[in-house]
């Protein structure tokens, strides 16, 4: 199988005989849309239902965190992304009429070799949806809009799930899994029963909105502040001859109509209404934060907004709800498709609600604040799992820098044997394990699964390398001692090992991901 393929083509089709769906996924949002690219391309039959008629319109949440852009990397859409997308400008305050000050609000970082994409990229949100609904079906899926779940039965081996279609009509699939990412106010998480509670914020009506602006240039973020202690703020969108506006007001109105966007930016900035040329698309937003009890009801999970919701600040919703389907995407594939046991699927709430929790704190601290200033520390590159079960850090006396299990894997350039450039990136791209062999540690493949779509052994030095560590940018990132590192689907240092009977540490690790089976006939 091809990295990124699919094995099987599903397609849109409604399938009605209880057989023909592994996972149904609720909801065609960033995180629908993520997890049916990553269970597509395991092979994994996939339904994704939206209720609406299209992909949702407007800007929304535009910000694409350098994590969620090596997550993109993998999915195969980061080119694409950074096609449609761009850095966001400075910010320019106004004032009389004016620009009084602009400052650099979100830092420039430079990428490094361990970190090759260092900033925050602006993709509208409608966009992201369009790239990502576009690799689906190059994959060859797609969404079925006009389409709602309405209920739902779970039993020991599966899920009964209703649909209705906006004609009226009705049927039903049966699957191994529902995954509910369908927002803030999700249905599923209502049927379940499980409560979503945060702190309170500010009840501040936000009026967003896209339109195309004249007499406004396109170098800056622009933002006037209101006497009441809102804000008005005009991003100029990347690629685009759009702005997305946002009038922040403690008193605003609730009306979301051209005429009122027109007459509420001429009333707060020093725009008249007619150079609000065209309103594309308006919709109110009320800041909410809240984290649910729990991620998973036996085989029914929640993911993105359906679990968790955030205020705008920071930019981290989408990423964080992307970074969920990443992580249940690859835990799903290895039961329904490599026999991992069940139990592997409870990590994803014990991975990814401490996660949700943290973001939750800073998104409201920055709320709270309204510090405009955004740093590397909301790149969300930091984001690991040293806590989890699945971690197996069996190294001692760790220089400090170095990752440990639980952390993020770091790119490196390097080369292949025959000296063409490479990146270790290259090496994790697509839905298997790697085993880094870092210096020759003669790990025995011959103990390890056959098969590449499982697991890909990479040796780094040594007599027989794979990859080359011309510039040293390997030892740079990983340490100067050989060891060796199963590194997950999603990126992260499952097991490090120094070289002494780590083949047999790597070996029993591996039995949390596989059938026990496949395990056994590689010994």
């Amino acid at each position: 199988m091809e990295l990124n393929n699919v094995k099987e083509a599903f397609g849109t089709a409604l399938p009605d005989d209880g057989t023909a769906v592994d996972v149904l996924i609720a909801g065609a949002g960033p995180t629908g849309l993520a997890l049916a690219i990553d269970l597509t391309r395991r092979g994994v039959r996939t339904l994704l239902v939206e209720r609406q008629e299209q992909l949702s319109p407007g800007a929304r949440g535009n910000g694409m965190q350098p994590r969620t852009q090596e997550v993109y990397d993998d999915l195969g859409v980061l080119d694409a992304a950074f096609a449609a997308g761009g850095r966001y400008p400075k910010t320019a305050r106004w004032e009389n009429g004016e620009i009084v000050e602009v400052t650099e609000v979100i830092e420039r970082v430079d990428p490094t070799p361990d970190s090759p994409y260092s900033n925050a990229l602006m993709v509208p949100q409608y966009r992201n949806l369009e790239l990502l609904r576009a690799r689906l079906q190059e994959l060859g899926q797609d969404v079925v809009f006009n389409t709602e779940l309405t209920a739902f039965d779970q039993d020991s081996t599966g899920v009964t799930a209703r649909l209705r279609h906006t004609d009226g009509t009705e049927r039903t699939v049966r699957g191994a899994y529902l995954v509910a990412s369908d927002g803030g106010r999700s249905t599923v998480r209502r049927a379940l029963g499980i409560k979503m509670s945060g702190p309170e914020l500010e009840p501040v009506g936000v009026l967003l909105a896209d339109v195309r602006v004249d007499g406004l240039d396109r170098d800056h973020w622009h933002r006037w502040e209101l006497p009441n202690g809102g804000f008005v703020g005009m991003l100029p969108l990347a690629r685009t001859d759009r702005f997305q506006t946002m009038i922040a007001s403690f008193n605003g109105t609730t009306d979301t109509s051209p005429e009122t966007i027109r007459a509420q930016l001429a009333a707060h900035t020093h725009l008249a209404a007619e150079q609000i040329r065209e309103v594309l698309w308006s919709s109110l937003f009320r800041p909410r934060a809240g984290l649910v009890d729990s991620y998973r009801t036996g085989r029914v999970f929640l993911a993105g907004d359906a679990a968790h919701i955030h205020s705008p600040a920071g930019g981290q919703g989408l990423n964080t709800s992307v970074q969920d389907a990443y992580n249940l995407g690859w835990k799903l594939g290895q039961v329904l498709r490599h026999g991992a046991p069940d139990s592997l699927l409870d990590t994803y709430e014990t991975e990814r609600r401490p996660i949700a929790e943290g973001i939750l704190d800073t998104s409201t601290r920055l709320h709270r604040s309204r510090e405009l200033r955004r740093g590397r520390d909301l790149h969300q590159l930091g984001i690991g799992y040293p806590d989890s079960p699945l971690t197996h850090e069996l190294r001692t006396d760790l220089a400090e820098g170095i990752p440990a299990a639980g952390d993020r894997a770091p790119d490196a350039p390097c080369t292949t044997a025959d000296g063409t450039p490479a990146r270790l990136f290259d090496a994790f791209r697509g839905p298997h394990f790697t085993l880094l062999d870092l210096g020759g540690t003669g790990v025995d493949d011959s103990a390890l699964p056959a098969d590449p779509a499982l697991l890909r052994l990479v040796r780094v030095g040594g007599p027989a390398p794979d990859l080359i560590d011309t510039d040293g940018h390997i030892r740079d990132a990983y340490g100067p001692d050989a060891a060796v590192l199963l590194i997950r689907p999603d990126g992260y240092l499952a097991v490090a090992a120094p070289p002494e009977d780590a083949t047999a540490r790597v070996t029993e690790a591996l039995g949390a991901y596989l059938d026990a089976g496949a395990v056994a006939a590689a010994r």
